[in-house]
């Protein structure tokens, strides 16, 4: 029996639950596999549909064993896991998808440089540790600019958006935390992103999905992207240069910026299954977590086919009533409500999302805009910029 395959019976364990859990614990449990997770909070779906789970902190190595050793492998579910905890538990049982890729994409320097390595287009930048160094800087950056701590995660507080040079004495205090990275913002017309799986030396690529943002949140994932074909077969081209350069087995999603000129930027690598995947829970033959699943446990990649145009709508707490009514209303929309604690609800920005399936992409637009609860506009630079979930 070959040992690298993850078989019906076996156990795979999730680090992390958050709603990318939730999925691939059901695609898992539907495979037969048996499935352990472990995170800090008890009270999530994917901790409640785990066949057992182990509550503890990230950096409790003797947990962190304990638990690997009950696993045949390990994955993660979000790409914000610290690299380091991923290197522990591949001492004590398989993690497919490895460290290298968190390795790189936590550190906006080492991914710079990997972008560079491959040649790719990207958005102007520099590194800063003083104050003069955003002087000195900021005439080859240009406005508007951002400056981001070189390691992500840190949250948009510590982030500022450069518009006059009067801003950048903000950036005094910011700067006593470490080195950061002064960015250009690309005035783009659309954010896109290329999901692939990847396994091996073959790699299987999700249609392009289109993005939208409001007051800093993910709002919608379309699909297929309104894009030309010539742009999307160069964004495939550039996802796959990434994929077969990056030491990685999975889902992982390659987000770009869009011109009105035509220009394409890489902005992120996401080595990890992403929200704006949900929308493949309809779009597709096949879901991100089942394709995940597969890459990890060893499985051929199915190839992956569009089925229907779909737009996912991510909706918040106090948009709840009124999609509630869709809820009685609708026959071609797909809800999803995340299970959460009261507090949970109070805190969590979003609540969950609804899929809406149409002979069109205009349609399913049309369908959502007329109920009112969103109102769908282009997304700004400073809107996805300064503090996306997976990006702050």
């Amino acid at each position: 029996m070959d040992n690298s395959i993850l078989n019906p019976g076996g156990t795979l364990g999730i680090i992390g639950s958050s709603t990318n859990g939730v999925g691939l614990v059901i695609a898992a449990r539907n495979a037969g596999i048996n499935v352990g997770v472990y995170g800090d909070n008890e009270n999530t779906e994917t901790m409640e549909l785990a066949d057992f789970r182990v509550v503890g902190a990230l950096n409790d190595q003797q947990q962190l064993q304990n638990f690997a050793e009950r696993c045949d492998m390990v994955t993660y579910e979000s790409e914000t896991i610290d690299a380091s905890v991923i290197n522990f538990l591949a001492a004590h049982t398989r993690v497919p998808q490895g460290a290298d890729a968190l390795e790189i994409t936590q550190d906006r320097s080492l991914e710079r440089a990997f972008f560079s390595q491959l040649n790719l287009n990207v958005a102007p930048s520099a590194t800063i540790v003083s104050l003069d160094d955003v002087y000195q800087s900021i005439g080859s950056i240009g406005y508007p600019s951002i400056l981001k701590p070189i390691q992500k995660g840190l949250g948009q507080n510590r982030q500022l958006v450069i518009k006059t040079q009067t801003d950048i004495v903000k950036a005094a205090d910011l700067l006593d935390w470490g080195t950061y990275l002064l960015e250009s913002l690309i005035p783009y017309d659309k954010e896109l992103s290329v999901f692939g799986a990847k396994s091996g030396d073959t790699t299987a690529f999700f249609p392009t999905v289109e993005n939208r943002y409001q007051n800093h949140e993910l709002v919608a994932s379309i699909v297929p992207a309104q894009i030309d074909s010539a742009v999307n077969d160069e964004m495939l081209r550039i996802t796959k240069e990434i994929s077969d350069n990056l030491n990685y087995t999975g889902v992982f999603e390659v987000a770009f910026f869009l011109t009105k000129s035509g220009n394409l930027y890489v902005k992120r690598v996401v080595p990890a299954m992403h929200q704006a995947g949900y929308v493949f829970e309809r779009a597709t033959n096949i879901s991100m977590a089942e394709q995940h699943l597969r890459a990890i446990a060893g499985l051929p990649l199915m190839p992956v086919k569009q089925l229907m145009p779909v737009v996912a709508a991510y909706f918040t707490p106090a948009q709840e009533s009124g999609i509630r009514t869709q809820w009685q209303i609708k026959t071609n929309w797909f809800f999803n409500f995340y299970h959460r604690t009261l507090l949970q609800a109070h805190r969590a920005p979003v609540a969950g999302h609804v899929l809406v399936e149409a002979p069109s992409v205009k349609e399913a637009l049309e369908q959502i805009e007329d109920t009112s609860i969103w109102r769908f506009g282009q997304s700004t630079p400073a809107e996805t910029e300064t503090d996306t979930e997976d990006d702050a």
